[in-house]
């Protein structure tokens, strides 16, 4: 499960950069010219849904527990 949601976060973050590549290099003309900002946005709001997603069924299916910090100290 670690694996797959650090799999799953550098997938968010490349998505990021190409948004941010695509943001610089469309940008100096005034217009886009493509969809690609937005294609790749939009990549990383799937995965970041997809993402929650699993952890709630994980977490509803027992593959993994809860450990927060104890409470009342």
């Amino acid at each position: 499960m670690k694996y797959f949601v650090a799999l799953a976060f550098a997938g968010i973050l490349a998505s990021l950069g190409f948004a941010l590549f695509f943001m610089l290099r469309d940008g100096r003309n005034g217009r886009a010219k493509g969809g690609g900002m937005a294609r790749a946005l939009t990549v990383r709001i799937g995965l970041s849904v997809v993402l929650f997603l699993c952890i709630l069924v994980a977490w509803k299916l027992g593959y993994i527990q809860p450990g927060g910090l104890p409470v009342g100290k």
